[in-house]
């Protein structure tokens, strides 16, 4: 086809349709009126969104070498091995770099957790404004990808696949107000239910209304029966408000969450369930407290200064 005015116009209608069916699909669930115009869309559109990637993406490619994170019981020494050939076919050139720093931590996690993952770029954004936060990654049905697995990052938690084609897939951000994934809090265990508000924090409803929470305490994912679509133990976040105790059946907190939803670029879907909960194993390490420094003054009389005695003297 050639690119004329009507081509580009043709494609561009075409694509807000896909955007279209794509946000009812999210409200629909499983039982959405346009489940079959979904699975059309994602195909149709899939590959021309991995085309452009491909097109503009140097590393494209090299993500696909994390996408099978091996055995359980050799995971860790598998993701360390996958993270040095990385680095050696991605270079070094600055944008490769940001996306090795990206993919160190997040295969660190995959390890910490005992998270079978597939490794994805993102390469499509839904609307934010009046919509829902959602987000398209190169990777699909044919990559083993299915409805409702947790997605993550170096950071802790994305959201969950919500949308599957052939060769692509949406993600629905774990910020949007349709999303809700049970968590745990970090020593205490207390259970709740975290919330997106947009560009806002997390807003948590604690089960429990007397609860003892502060200010920097830290979540993470409780887990959902089957682990889907939430495994346990992925970082959620930092606790950044209280609201007062009203002596009520739940205790409302909000949470600043640990990943920056704007930024987003590499990411892993967890195919494979931890065996075990890892807990807080997963949770950034606690930083060091800073020492307040100590300082003693000592204050030296002057030479021609008299002392108390001589001045009582002198009166």
């Amino acid at each position: 086809m050639r690119d004329t005015r009507e081509s580009r116009l043709l494609l561009v209608l075409l694509i807000a349709v896909a955007f279209a069916l794509i946000t009812v699909d999210i409200r629909g669930g499983e039982d959405s009126p346009v489940d079959g115009a979904r699975q059309a869309a994602a195909t149709v559109f899939g590959p021309i969104e991995n085309g452009v990637s491909s097109a503009v993406d140097p590393v494209g490619n090299a993500v696909s070498a994390i996408r099978d994170s091996g055995d359980r019981h050799d995971r860790l020494a598998r993701l360390e091995q996958e993270n040095a050939a990385l680095k050696a076919k991605l270079g070094s050139d600055d944008r490769n770099a940001s996306r090795l720093k990206q993919l160190d931590k997040m295969l660190k996690v995959a390890g910490e957790g005992q998270y079978g993952i597939k490794g994805a770029q993102v390469i499509g954004i839904g609307a934010a404004q009046g919509f829902s936060w959602t987000v398209s990654i190169d990777i699909g049905a044919n990559d083993g990808i299915k409805r409702d697995m947790t997605v993550l990052n170096g950071d802790g938690l994305v959201g969950r696949v919500t949308t599957v084609g052939p060769n692509t897939s949406t993600v629905l951000l774990a910020n949007d107000p349709d999303f809700t994934v049970g968590t745990r809090m970090e020593d205490s265990d207390e259970l709740g239910f975290a919330s997106g508000q947009g560009d806002r924090p997390l807003r948590v409803e604690l089960l429990n209304g007397k609860a003892e929470v502060k200010k920097g305490d830290r979540l993470v994912t409780f887990g959902s029966q089957a682990d889907k679509p939430f495994v346990p133990g992925v970082p959620v976040g930092i606790v950044s408000r209280v609201e007062p105790s009203a002596g009520g059946l739940t205790r409302t907190i909000y949470v600043t969450p640990y990943v920056a939803f704007t930024k987003l670029d590499v990411i892993g879907v967890v195919v494979e369930a931890p065996k075990q909960d890892p807990r807080d194993a997963v949770l950034p390490k606690k930083p060091k407290p800073t020492p307040t420094p100590t300082v003693t003054v000592t204050v030296t009389p002057s030479a021609g200064a008299p002392v108390d005695g001589q001045q009582q003297e002198q009166q």
